[in-house]
């Protein structure tokens, strides 16, 4: 990518000048040539999918496809990504159901491959709502290239919408939560709790995430986030307590190098 997004700092500070220069930047990031290209060739080419099979057989479709959900990293495993689009998402027992994540469910009835499903690659309207999701994606990268906690801030503040609005339980919300690293990432440290968390039972981890859910921000319900000054709440929260975890990093790596140089 030729354009990158600014970010003048980390913190409170640099996610006000984000959302406050966001439209303008996203505009001329996804001018991109580079980009561009490659939705281009999406949507001109998707409407000839009409399998999973057809999907994974095209690298440069399915990159588009898989990015749009913030899931690039499983390019290459076609047997399981076969194994999500084709069971769709209505049986319990469906493999993207089984997983704990919900991207892999939005991926899977994104296309609409599973038994008793509608093919949607002929769906100009839908493949154009995937390409921009795609772009937003993009960027959100692109941004996590300058300052890695603003990357997770956009992602959390977009997905956790998703979450909060699924007809699930309050349970089932949160183990969505923990099973995503942007989303898990953004409620430890906003809720101040150690990464060494996730090394306990997993019953024990969901009890300790309501409980300081509840004492933070006054609910244990995920649902709850979908309001909006809530989820600027946990936004801020997570980003000044980030910014103060990295200034103490900062000044202990100082003063151990201080103390390396006077010995």
């Amino acid at each position: 990518m030729t354009y990158q997004p600014i970010i003048p700092s980390n913190g409170i500070v640099g996610w006000n000048f984000l959302q406050a220069t966001y439209d303008k930047q996203f505009e001329t990031f996804t001018k991109d040539a580079v980009l561009q290209r490659e939705t281009d060739y999406f949507v001109e080419n998707i409407g000839n999918v009409k399998s999973a099979e057809d999907l994974l057989s095209d690298t440069r479709l399915l990159t588009v496809a898989l990015d749009a959900f913030g899931l690039g990293e499983d390019i290459y495993k076609k047997a399981y990504l076969e194994k999500i689009l084709t069971d769709g998402t209505a049986a319990d027992d469906a493999l993207a159901n089984k997983l704990g994540d919900d991207r892999y469910v939005q991926f899977s009835n994104a296309f609409g491959f599973g038994p008793g499903d509608t093919v949607k690659t002929g769906s100009a309207q839908e493949m154009a709502d995937l390409v921009f999701t795609n772009k937003v994606q993009s960027f959100e990268e692109a941004v996590g290239e300058q300052e890695a906690s603003m990357r997770v801030a956009l992602y959390g503040q977009r997905e956790l919408v998703n979450v909060a609005g699924e007809e699930s339980s309050v349970d089932t919300k949160w183990f969505n939560v923990m099973g995503q690293s942007a989303l898990r990432e953004m409620f430890e440290i906003a809720l101040g709790l150690p990464e060494s968390l996730s090394q306990i039972d997993l019953d024990q981890q969901l009890e300790t995430f309501k409980d300081r859910a509840s004492s933070v921000f006054g609910t244990e319900d995920v649902a709850d986030f979908a309001d909006p000054e809530l989820m600027e709440k946990l936004v801020i929260t997570y980003l000044a307590r980030e910014q103060l975890t990295s200034f103490e990093a900062s000044q202990s790596a100082g003063a151990t190098a201080l103390m390396l140089l006077q010995s």
